[in-house]
């Protein structure tokens, strides 16, 4: 039953990721663009979507500092993901 469970949050979630990815008017507008130019565009995003337990009465704290580009910033933004 879990199992079925944590199936459906990732399919949830896969359906979030193509959404923002399909309604995005920058990604679209790019795409567009090129398209103009006279060529066929295929955008393949990969997604990995993994489930751990937390522990009961562990509080897990972990920052880590990543050194993000602009097109990085950009790309998380047109995905919902605040960069900060």
């Amino acid at each position: 039953m879990l199992n079925e469970q944590l199936k459906g949050y990732r399919k949830k979630v896969e359906a979030a990721i193509n959404r923002a990815l399909t309604d995005s008017p920058e990604i679209n507008a790019a795409i567009q663009k090129i398209r103009d130019e006279g060529y066929d565009v295929f955008l393949i995003v990969e997604a990995t979507i993994g489930f751990n337990r937390k522990e009961e009465g562990v509080a897990k704290t972990k920052s880590t500092q990543l050194d993000l580009t602009g097109q990085d910033e950009k790309f998380l933004r047109a995905l919902k993901i605040s960069p900060e």
